[in-house]
């Protein structure tokens, strides 16, 4: 039951990250200055993919190594805008309300890493009790 509950808050999470993602890529297509770049892509398609492809993993119960790669390499991006950001090094795309998006970012990929460890230490613990 408390895992059905976590997956749950993970979707919600992706669900979440994976429409801000989306809205601001939709966004950066229309007029190709939203986001900041990196190595010449747009941090914002990185995102985006770093949500969908450990969405899909999830979803198909995949290997945890690709889930954790790819949520792993967004926690870094958004530590590393967050900090650039905080510092006045950077400058990330804001909410409408002037909340930079990658606060949101780093809050979200921290909850996806942070959830599917719980999943799998819950899972392993079931396993181990039956």
């Amino acid at each position: 039951m408390k895992t059905n509950y976590l997956n749950w808050l993970l979707l919600l999470a992706f669900s979440i990250g994976i429409i801000g993602a989306g809205l601001l890529m939709y966004d950066e297509i229309k007029t190709t200055n939203v986001c900041p770049k990196l190595l010449g892509i747009p941090a914002c398609y990185i995102i985006f993919f770093c949500f969908m492809i450990p969405f899909f993993a999830h979803i198909a119960k995949g290997k945890n190594i690709i889930y954790f790669l790819f949520t792993g390499i967004a926690f870094v991006i958004a530590l590393i805008a967050s900090i650039m950001q905080f510092t006045g090094l950077g400058e990330c795309p804001k909410t409408d309300n002037g909340t930079p998006m990658c606060y949101y970012s780093l809050l979200l990929f921290t909850i996806l890493i942070f959830l599917k460890r719980i999943i799998m230490k819950n899972k392993k613990t079931i396993a181990n009790n039956v």
